[in-house]
């Protein structure tokens, strides 16, 4: 089935809608690589908690406008992305009003479906960001438990899981449940966006525990080098219960 897409434009940002008046991406026309939502920026999060060659092999599924695609082909020369996307209209749309690069020898675009293609995959990815929704907000596949075994089982010693999941919608909590039942306990919730998404975090491999110093250097660092600017997340994890002892674990 072909997905209604509409663009909007306001204030200098392009916005993608499925037919609805869900916001599915965004950019600013000024600025086609930058992480224009604070969701889309909270997604990258595992950067804070990896070493600088971190990472290498990125799977995306859900293209959306392209914004996740765009910024580590953009800012992490070294990485090499994988992108699922069920409609082929999505990746046409985002290449032509998104900026979307051709795909070259660190991206590819594949269109099938993202569950159909983890339950079928034998790469180890060092990060997999998940972000799949149709018109009405629904993940469908993407919110299984056997979903989140199967990403669990494809990451790579120290990989890390981020989903986009919305706080303000039913069936929420359930959903962190199955990704925290998959991953030990291993998972990290951000504090709700003003968008109501929530990103959750996953991780295979040691923990890594941070300070709030720490952290915060971190995140300034990141800002420097990449422009990814996770600081007004860091804030609002500071607000939150997310930090025992003045320390956050991954």
């Amino acid at each position: 089935m072909t997905i209604p897409i509409d663009i909007s434009e306001e204030s200098g940002v392009r916005y993608l809608h499925f037919g609805s008046e869900w916001v599915q991406g965004a950019m600013r026309i000024r600025k086609p690589h930058a992480l224009e939502l604070t969701y889309t920026r909270e997604m990258m999060a595992g950067l804070l908690f990896r070493g600088a060659a971190w990472p290498r092999r990125v799977l995306l599924i859900g293209l959306g406008a392209g914004s996740l695609a765009k910024f580590v082909h953009h800012n992490l020369p070294e990485a090499h992305t994988t992108v699922v996307e069920i409609a082929p209209e999505v990746h046409a749309v985002a290449y032509q009003y998104f900026k979307l690069p051709e795909e070259d020898e660190r991206l590819q675009v594949v269109i099938g479906d993202g569950a159909e293609f983890i339950a079928g995959d034998n790469n180890q990815w060092d990060l997999i960001a998940v972000d799949g929704f149709d018109r009405n907000a629904r993940a469908g596949a993407l919110a299984t438990q056997p979903f989140y075994e199967a990403c669990r089982a494809r990451l790579a010693e120290d990989g890390v899981l981020a989903v986009n999941l919305f706080g303000q919608l039913r069936g929420f909590k359930t959903q962190l449940k199955r990704i925290g039942d998959a991953f030990d306990g291993r998972v990290l919730a951000l504090p709700e966006s003003d968008s109501g998404n929530v990103v959750a975090l996953a991780a295979r491999g040691e923990a890594m525990t941070l300070s709030t110093t720490a952290l915060r250097e971190r995140a300034m660092q990141l800002k420097a080098d990449t422009g990814l600017d996770l600081v007004p997340t860091f804030k609002r994890l500071e607000k939150s219960a997310s930090f025992l002892d003045d320390k956050v674990t991954l």
